[in-house]
């Protein structure tokens, strides 16, 4: 009778804790897609500036069509973009977009002093550092989860659940070494 209700004993943590790990799981996925709609929204309010951005500089520099067209391109790339690894590539690709049209921007002395453009300059910049803390917390979360489905013995549960490790949501090399400047 003694054996038995150890055995019942050892079950029941053993349930306890399976339980308590895919909770722990489900918890951190959920995290994890709370993030990615954390960066989803700052992404959404940086392509809602884009277009005011190019409006602005487009009065100014209307001879810089190119430009406009490739800012428009990976402004389009990146709302349309379905996987993580696939909205990291269009964004290296906008923020590149943006550094041309920053850079056209700076031959014209009077765009500069544009209060609508210094706005438009600065709710950009702003944005860009929403979306870097955004990306951490993202990456972060990611990390935590991805590692809590790697060892054991939570990866017991994670295969058993069918878990799914996340991407992460990176910067090619180039563009994380040198940030988009929005300022002059």
């Amino acid at each position: 009778m003694g054996a038995l209700v150890v055995l019942l004993i050892i079950i029941g943590v053993v349930i306890v804790a399976a339980i308590g790990i895919y909770n722990s799981l489900v918890v951190l996925r959920n995290r994890c897609e709370n993030g990615w709609s954390q960066i989803d929204v700052q992404l959404k309010r940086r392509y809602d500036l884009i277009p005011n951005l190019v409006e602005t500089v487009k009065g100014y520099a209307k001879h810089e069509r190119e430009v406009f067209e490739k800012v428009t391109a990976a402004r389009a790339s990146a709302i349309n973009a379905g996987t993580v690894k696939d909205q990291a590539q269009a964004e290296n690709m906008l923020s590149g977009a943006l550094k041309s049209l920053f850079a056209v921007a700076e031959n014209y002395p009077e765009l500069k002093a544009n209060q609508n453009f210094l706005m438009l300059q600065e709710e950009l910049a702003g944005t860009e550092s929403k979306i870097a803390y955004a990306r951490q917390f993202y990456n972060d979360t990611v990390m935590k989860f991805n590692q809590k489905q790697q060892v054991f013995p939570s990866n017991i549960i994670a295969n058993a659940f069918s878990f799914k490790e996340k991407e992460y949501f990176e910067i090619e090399e180039p563009a994380a070494k040198e940030p988009v400047k929005v300022q002059f």
